[in-house]
């Protein structure tokens, strides 16, 4: 297939990224090579766009800190950004950002980042788990949502998703899932109707070379006095350091308070 016709596709990870981790930048390197090697698709950017504080999720630190570590770890990529948009929300709404930044045509300098830039179009595309806008136009790149399969049996736990919206997302963008041993995916989406329905706008990618990294252990070592060098980025692990970020007490954040989706849908449920 010639270079030109190649759908361009853009990346976009979304989650608490507490802290982000060398397997949040895997993933992107996994799923670019796969998406590539189909000779159907470019992937021409990814985009990391971290949770707000208004999730809620247990031991969730600030959004502050959250979006400068993943600016930090993403510094030297050429591909890789971090949009804040979500971050700032004083609500939650998931899976959102500006993803017009697919816009290559409008650069703008992205502060505190010498060097680089941010590629901001004036459209905005809305990931919200409570409404999507529909499709861009085919000669505009396609945003699919990356994540672990983690994410993928998420949308079976009652009231976390709604299902309109799972339609929505898997239907009109799409989802290029890593997996993992133990995760067996393809079972989960023959069990889902919703998935199933879909399954040919769900890229599966296997991760040959495992890589068991996650921020729950990141933090839990963290919170032991234990090194976590060459499991982030050298400049975030300098960051936690020079800011005491995760501890016991930090950990303890939002302790049983119920996810902000979670609570939305059940009340959205007997509303």
């Amino acid at each position: 297939m010639e270079y030109s016709e190649k759908t361009e596709v853009v990346l976009l990870a979304c989650g608490s990224f507490n802290p982000i981790t060398n397997m949040h930048l895997r993933l992107f390197e996994l799923a670019k090579d796969y998406m590539n090697g189909t000779g159907k698709y470019r992937v021409i950017k990814g985009i990391i766009s971290p949770v707000g504080d208004a999730y809620k999720k247990k031991g969730l630190i600030s959004a502050h800190h959250r979006v400068i570590m993943a600016e930090l770890a993403t510094k030297n990529s050429e591909w890789v950004e971090v949009d804040s948009w979500e971050s700032l929300q004083k609500e939650h709404h998931q899976e959102k950002l500006e993803a017009g930044s697919c816009d290559r045509q409008q650069d703008s300098p992205m502060p505190g980042r010498p060097g680089q830039k941010r590629k901001w179009a004036e459209q905005r595309q809305d990931f919200s788990q409570n409404k999507l806008l529909e499709p861009k136009p085919k000669d505009v790149p396609k945003v699919k949502l990356l994540c672990g399969a983690d994410l993928l049996e998420s949308f079976a736990v009652p009231n976390l998703w709604k299902s309109e919206d799972i339609t929505q997302i898997v239907g009109d963008y799409g989802l290029v899932c890593i997996t993992r041993a133990g995760n067996d995916a393809q079972k989960f989406i023959y069990e889902s109707d919703a998935l199933w329905k879909h399954r040919n706008n769900i890229h599966l990618v296997n991760e040959w070379i495992t890589n068991d990294i996650s921020s729950t252990k990141i933090r839990r070592a963290l919170r032991r006095g234990q090194s976590i060098r060459y499991l982030v980025p050298d400049l975030v692990q300098e960051y936690i350091e020079k800011h005491d970020l995760y501890s016991y007490e930090s950990e303890e954040k939002n302790v049983g308070v119920i996810l902000a989706p979670l609570q939305r849908n059940t009340a959205d449920a007997n509303s």
